[in-house]
């Protein structure tokens, strides 16, 4: 809070004083990033595998050097050679000897970027070499008192060169060719998801012109990836998969991705693999001890499941595409897990009717005194989860079990309420038929997008709900007694 409060005042004190001039939102990004190195911990860069492309600041020292030609604006297939550039960065010449000590002794001088060389030979002289300095330290082609300084025990002749340097599109960020390509003034920035080999877009309206371009970039920019699709619709809640364009690379998307140190196969088009819920999947499966059981009922392709297994822990897991199923399947044996996962391709509902309503029952009832044994019900599918609820009225017939026994559900759901948090109880609390007012906890899982969050609800079931006491004319014995169960058109003939 402190830090937050620390921000605020900077932006309060050098933007908001100045309203008037129209203060833009990366103007005050930059400010917040100037002063981050003061606030320890206020940035926190948490390595993922989600990979941004970043606004590049104008160079107002020499704007050309980090631009590619002009002459590439509106490209849409992608020509390298017209990247090509020539620009004049200041050079000192230095005998080829000494060049190790003028770059020590320079070395907050001399250029850094990426791929470009800070030495290259003389073409006039063999026994001499360029030294490439940075245009934003050295302006005006003048060292300054200090470096002037060092170069003088080297006995070295301080004066800067001018050196004509080269440009090719291998010398340009993603962001800078982007930007380069683009009409003016359109927004350029481009997330990704990395999925093993394939890179996985998300482009906007005025970006689909140039959709094989950028995908080519992409794969060209980032070592390992050979495709990169664009996603082209909304996910199918059914399945959780989405119909994708390859822009770039093989047509080939079948591919294994390693999450938690465990490693999944999937193909990418037919299954749902999300790489920004790796801390999530960690998160719900540390809450396991060994013996617990879990209880999947959306389970994919087994980022819950299979960690649970490796665990010790007792697991069933469902989905009801058949492509999950296999790849679930097929994922349990690479891990060795098979023999710990109980594997269903069915409905949700029928899933927690069937299989778990059985295990339940069974053993809730044998569970002795004082066994530490924990059941979780994970139900991760954000648009239909909290629909699912309801199925939890009565599932059990008998008498309520130990409360510290009763499973724990950790249900996901998307939220685009002004108090997420509180939507998500709410409607929870619609489809159980109670309120969980100081039984559930909620949290915050990710933003998905503008004002839409996904959060997951995590409650014991309470007993009044799980549980259906015997009907009170069980004890007639002659007669035949009907029991409605949680389901109105599920009758029990009682005798």
């Amino acid at each position: 809070l402190w830090r937050l409060g620390y921000c605020a005042k900077l932006l309060k004190t050098n933007h908001f004083r100045t309203a008037a001039s129209n203060t833009s939102f990366p103007a005050v990004w930059m400010l917040l990033a100037q002063h981050s190195g003061r606030i320890p911990g206020l940035f926190v860069v948490k390595k993922n595998t989600f990979f941004t492309m970043p606004e590049t600041v104008e160079d107002k020292t020499n704007p050309e050097l980090y631009l590619p030609h002009p002459g590439v604006r509106g490209m849409t297939l992608l020509n390298r050679e017209a990247f090509k550039r020539t620009v004049v960065v200041p050079a000192l010449k230095v005998k080829k000897e000494i060049v190790h000590s003028v770059l020590k002794s320079l070395k907050q001088s001399v250029l850094q970027r990426p791929g470009l060389k800070r030495v290259v030979e003389d073409p006039e002289d063999e026994d001499r070499r360029f030294v490439i300095l940075d245009p934003h330290k050295v302006p005006e082609f003048s060292l300054g008192e200090s470096e002037q300084q060092a170069l003088k025990q080297l006995n070295v002749h301080p004066e800067v060169s001018k050196y004509q340097l080269e440009l090719t599109y291998e010398n340009f960020k993603s962001e800078e060719i982007l930007r380069a390509v683009l009409p003016e003034g359109q927004e350029v920035t481009s997330g990704f998801s990395r999925v093993g080999h394939i890179a996985h877009l998300n482009l906007r309206d005025h970006q689909l012109p140039y959709r094989h371009l950028i995908g080519q970039v992409i794969m060209d920019k980032n070592p390992g990836i050979t495709c990169v699709v664009n996603k082209t619709n909304i996910i199918d809640s059914t399945y959780r998969n989405f119909e994708m364009e390859v822009l770039a690379g093989e047509n080939n998307l079948v591919t294994k991705v390693k999450e938690n140190n465990i490693s999944y196969e999937l193909d990418f088009s037919k299954v749902y693999w999300n790489p920004r819920l790796s801390t999530e999947h960690g998160r719900i499966v540390a809450l396991l001890k060994a013996g617990d059981v879990l209880f999947d009922v959306f389970a994919g392709v087994g980022p819950f499941a299979i960690p649970a297994a490796k665990r010790k822990c007792r697991v069933f897991a469902n989905d009801l595409n058949p492509e999950s199923y296999s790849w679930l399947l097929h994922n349990c044996r690479l891990n060795k897990v098979d023999t710990k996962v109980k594997a269903f391709n069915m409905d949700g509902r029928d899933f927690l009717r069937g299989p778990v309503r059985e295990e339940l029952s069974k053993e809730l009832l044998l569970l002795k005194e004082g066994q530490k044994t924990a059941f979780h019900v994970v139900m991760n599918l954000p648009a239909l989860a909290v629909e699912f609820l309801d199925v939890f009225r009565h599932l059990l017939v008998g008498e309520p079990c130990s409360p510290a026994a009763l499973p724990t559900v950790h249900c996901y759901g998307f939220s685009k309420h002004s108090d997420p948090a509180r939507d998500i109880q709410e409607r929870a609390e619609a489809a159980l038929g109670t309120s969980l007012a100081g039984r559930c906890s909620t949290f915050l899982v990710r933003n998905v997008a503008p004002n839409k969050e996904m959060l997951c609800l995590s409650f014991q079931i309470p007993a009044d709900v799980l549980y259906k006491r015997p009907c009170p004319d069980e004890a007639k014995p002659a007669s035949k007694r009907l029991c409605t169960s949680q389901d109105s058109s599920e009758e029990k003939v009682l005798s």
